[in-house]
């Protein structure tokens, strides 16, 4: 009676224990529902993400960069945009955000995609309910820690070729040492205990090796309970995708039965629920998890395609609520960009998202465009302005501006340069390399430069191109930085490219007047202080306070004299002259 009271008391506990993890997994639903609906438009709240991270936040990116024209690398470290990413990552998903990364790297290069995309954004910003369901459903699938899930599909051959004979060769000496003892007790529990023995230690050398790809196939099976849910729920506009996932789910039917017996909920939490603790003993002995693995990894090898796609289609959706909710963190100050054949680009009253309180600015141009100014007076922050917003209005639809009208163009940058010391390049080789590039992409259908390998840039031929240089060729001597920037930047003053260009070479906007409009930054310098308006103004620079900013900054008044001497001298008669 007493071990019958003891075995009650202790089941009762476990019900217990058990019914309050239920009531506190309804809780914190319940709360989360209650944040996402008071909290639209503010950041989820989570670490800081590290730099090392976006290794596999770029995976899904990684993984399909070949399918289209794509901003590389150092256009997208040029713009800082990993910081932009942050600004706008509401995905609660890791497949949610990696297709956010993936969308802001791939401009559309027609409007359909985009078109489609602002009808999927508009429905979620319009219908909280539907778009909260959908949240709850992302947050369920959650992250996959500090690999990406293509981290693992990408190296599944790894694992070779596994056979489940084995461990079913260990399970049938357990079986056969079983039915000897009913013949002699001593042999048949000395081969019991070889067998548990054998088996458990081949157990945790297979399971150190699995590892890894369990907790992958965990996110699968998440990602395969996300799309039972969502399938589920009504979603304007979605039935093509709907279908899709339909038929995706349905191939992985396999893969999902009996998956409890690898991944139960309680065990890939580490919850220490006792029946979860005596079911790891079994699986130990028997290798249960280890037999459904290797069924598990031929389902996946068979069906890369269709997790792919529901991966894809599932951080599609969920990258357009995170758009959604970015405008509405923006309140008013944003625009939807009329993307059409204008031969040009129109931007009125821009600004940069990554700057407090910034001063705001327009360009309407068809042609290349030059500008001028002093260090800091704001030439670099406006180039990254006018193509940052460039890539906004081709990914996610959306400018920070008032308005803003152009074609679709392929984007690319050199600007935020550096020696190469790894590779033994300097900065000059850097240089002309990173040019090299956007001339290739600018090159017209035919040439030899349109035709040239390039595997960052995707050469199509008749592609319109908007580009951005700061500070052309800077890495060497005057005389030969200007002849050849006057030649590259001409080279770009060409049907379908539009080149804007920062420099402090005032000879290049005489020799360039006929191909490129010109523009300046100017400040003001009023006693020991310097001002910036950081206001675009039109024709070239005209003020030359170099020298000036020496005394605002404290340098001696000789070495301030003799520099205005030399420089007026030279202006006069063309010639440097050493002074003694």
């Amino acid at each position: 009676m007493e071990y019958l009271i003891f075995a009650l008391t202790v089941l009762a506990f476990i019900v217990l224990i058990m019914f309050k993890g239920l009531l506190d997994d309804r809780k914190r639903r319940a709360d989360f529902i209650v944040w996402l609906r008071n909290n639209y438009g503010v950041l989820p709240k989570r670490e800081e993400i590290k730099q090392e991270e976006f290794q596999r936040i770029s995976c899904y990116f990684r993984r399909h960069e070949a399918e289209e024209f794509h901003v590389d690398d150092i256009t997208w470290n040029d713009l800082n945009m990993d910081s932009v990413f942050k600004k706008m990552n509401y995905a609660y998903s890791a497949a949610g955000e990696e297709y956010l990364y993936y969308l802001l790297r791939t401009p559309a290069q027609d409007t359909d995609r985009i078109e489609r995309m602002e009808k999927h954004i508009r429905f979620f910003m319009e219908h909280e309910e539907e778009r909260i369901k959908f949240q709850v459903f992302f947050a369920k699938l959650g992250r996959t820690g500090k690999h990406s899930i293509y981290d693992y599909l990408n190296y599944l051959d790894l694992l070779g070729a596994r056979s489940n004979w084995k461990h079913y060769l260990g399970d049938l000496g357990i079986v056969l040492s079983i039915l000897i003892m009913f013949f002699s007790v001593p042999a048949g529990v000395v081969l019991l205990i070889f067998f548990i023995c054998r088996n458990i230690i081949a157990y945790f050398k297979i399971k150190n090796e699995i590892e890894p790809y369990i907790t992958s196939f965990g996110y699968i099976l998440r990602l395969l309970r996300s799309v039972d849910d969502i399938i589920r729920l009504s979603s304007e506009g979605f039935e093509e995708e709907m279908e899709e996932l339909k038929a995706c789910r349905k191939k992985m039917s396999r893969f999902k039965s009996g998956s409890y017996i690898i991944m139960s909920s309680a065990r890939m939490s580490a919850s220490g629920n006792p029946i979860e603790v005596l079911l790891d003993y079994v699986r130990m002995t028997f290798h249960l998890d280890l037999i459904k693995f290797n069924n598990m990894l031929v389902e996946v090898r068979k069906n890369i395609t269709a997790i792919d796609r529901m991966l894809t289609i599932s951080g599609y959706m969920e990258a357009t609520i995170a758009v959604g909710a970015y405008r509405t963190s923006l309140g008013e100050a944003y625009c939807l960009p009329e993307l059409n054949d204008y031969e040009g680009l129109y931007i009125e009253n821009m600004y940069h998202p990554l700057i407090d309180n910034p001063v705001k600015n327009s360009i309407s141009t068809k042609r290349g465009v030059l500008l001028t100014g002093s260090n800091a007076s704001g030439k670099s922050t406006f180039l990254k302005t006018v193509s940052l917003n460039a890539i906004l209005a081709q990914t996610i639809h959306t400018c920070l501006a008032d308005s803003y009208s152009g074609s679709p163009y392929r984007i690319m940058s050199s600007m935020a340069l550096r020696d190469d010391l790894s590779g033994g390049e300097s900065y000059y080789i850097v240089e002309i390399k990173s040019l090299k590039r956007i001339l290739n992409q600018a090159a017209p259908s035919g040439s030899r430069q349109a035709q040239a390998d390039l595997p960052s840039a995707h050469c199509v031929n008749g592609n319109k191109v908007l580009c951005f240089v700061d500070e052309v060729l800077r890495g060497t001597n005057t005389v030969e930085r200007i002849a050849a920037s006057a030649q590259i930047l001409k080279s770009l003053a060409r049907e379908n490219v539009i080149c804007f260009a920062a420099t402090h070479d005032i000879e290049l906007t005489h020799l360039l007047e006929n191909d490129y409009s010109n523009y300046h930054f100017e400040e003001e310098i009023k006693g020991d202080d310097i001002e910036f308006n950081y206001r675009l103004m039109d024709g070239r620079a005209t003020t030359r306070n170099a020298i000036k900013l020496l005394r605002v900054m404290g340098y001696d008044e000789e070495i301030i004299q003799n520099a205005e001497n030399l420089a007026e001298e030279f202006i006069v008669k063309g010639v440097w002259k050493a002074h003694v």
